[in-house]
């Protein structure tokens, strides 16, 4: 089996935010999955086996990501690894896209240059899951320039999301609109499987949902006054990455250990 992969990987490592822990993809077991677990399950079932680490904390800036886990994934000497950040920057009140960038193409240069293969990926429209995105669409836009320059710097490969509309569809986003759910999760793991050519991916994931069916404009506003009073309104008091100071700020997995294969 080893020889259907174009490249055999050894040792995976996940640098991130709360995307890259996996919030909001329950294991059923008190913790998260997310597209990360999901793609090293896919890897060590081609592969037969496969070493993961994931050192996504939640809350955690582009810089906050390179001070607090560069080091130690390259501790690991992975050769493949996954980079993924900018929410957090684009809903700090200070954000500077060039910013981004550098600390994005510091990070995915210095992986490349350990020996890994390093993947990165945009951030979909979200306008469509919460409406009141439009004050922060610039931003975005911005983000997204900035990750496609660096990854075309660095060499890394970049799945670019947002040029495709299923990103945006909010049946892929849990109920604070903000992470996705367990749907989104595995559409992101088949795309990035898919980039590294692990076999029997295809461009599935990029297919749309069936049409939704049109609320009501009550329903419409039930639905938007329900997510304002259960987030929108706790974030502007307390600020998004606030809000997560009382919980756990370390990796679930901050080394390596084996993984089973995905059925």
């Amino acid at each position: 089996m080893d020889a259907l992969l174009p490249k055999r990987f050894e040792r995976y490592v996940a640098i991130g935010d709360s995307s890259t822990e996996g919030l909001d993809d329950p294991d059923g077991r008190g913790g998260y999955r997310g597209w990360s677990a999901r793609l090293a399950e896919r890897i060590a079932r081609v592969q037969g086996a496969l070493l993961y680490a994931n050192l996504g904390v939640r809350g955690r800036t582009t810089r906050q990501i390179l001070d607090q886990q560069l080091e130690p994934a390259l501790a690991m000497r992975p050769d493949l690894a996954t980079v993924f950040s900018g929410t957090n920057d684009v809903l700090s009140r200070r954000f500077r896209a060039e910013s981004v960038a550098r600390d994005m193409e510091h990070m995915q240069s210095t992986l490349i240059e350990g020996g890994a293969t390093v993947l990165t990926f945009t951030l979909p429209d979200l306008t469509p899951v919460m409406p009141m995105a439009r004050w922060i669409e610039p931003r975005v836009r911005a983000l997204n320039e900035a990750l496609r320059g660096a990854a075309a710097r660095s060499g890394s490969i970049l799945l670019d999301f947002a040029a495709h509309e299923v990103g945006s569809d909010p049946r892929l986003w849990s109920e604070d609109r903000v992470h996705a759910n367990a749907i989104g999760h595995a559409r992101i793991a088949d795309a990035l499987a898919q980039a590294i050519g692990l076999p029997g991916t295809d461009d599935s994931w990029k297919a749309p949902l069936s049409p939704l069916a049109p609320k009501t404009g009550w329903g419409w506003l039930a639905a938007e006054w329900t997510w304002m009073r259960r987030y929108l309104l706790p974030w502007m008091g307390r600020g998004l990455q606030a809000s997560f100071r009382n919980e756990s700020r370390e990796p679930g997995r901050p080394s390596l250990q084996p993984v089973p294969p995905a059925a």
